[in-house]
């Protein structure tokens, strides 16, 4: 073996190992950046799918509000011509929806920060409508019902941009 093969064998042994392990180095660098994102990319999709989640049931909550107050101007209206009503029943069932309603609004401003505000006026327009309900005819509740309901078209538009996220 010539002098020069000799010293291209030492170059070789000797340079080789460090080109694999700096191979080996950068694929452990890029592997633990492709699994940050990984990671990134699932927690993303877990926190969508549950404020999704919440959307559909505050969807019920809200109809469950809507629907009690309903009743509670009924039962007004009974009593107002003269029958006898008894608003505690229909008052809680109204009061537990809405209690339902503000906890997933909450829930939902907390993952969406810059709609607190508006969420938590919704909530209260809605305890007001409430309070109101059994003095109040079906169209005056309607009237009532529908500037609520401006506010919830936005908490719903809200719903469909993460959604479409």
């Amino acid at each position: 073996m010539s002098e020069s093969e000799a010293r291209l064998r030492t170059v070789l042994i000797s340079y080789f190992p460090m080109f694999i392990a700096t191979l080996s180095l950068v694929t452990a660098i890029y592997n633990g950046y492709l699994n940050s994102k990984f990671i990134d990319l699932i927690q993303r999709n877990l926190g969508r799918a549950e404020y999704l989640r919440t959307c559909k049931e505050i969807l019920e909550a809200h109809a469950q509000v809507r629907f009690r107050v309903k009743i509670l101007s009924q039962i007004g209206a009974r009593a107002r011509a003269g029958g006898t009503a008894d608003l505690t029943g229909a008052r809680n069932e109204a009061d537990n929806a809405h209690m339902k309603f503000s906890s997933l609004a909450t829930y939902l401003a907390n993952l969406l920060p810059d709609a607190r505000e508006r969420y938590t006026h919704l909530s209260w327009e809605l305890e007001k409508i409430i309070g109101e309900a059994p003095q109040l005819t079906l169209d005056e509740l309607n009237k009532r019902l529908g500037q609520s309901d401006d506010m919830f078209t936005d908490m719903n538009n809200d719903c469909v941009r993460i959604a479409k996220q």
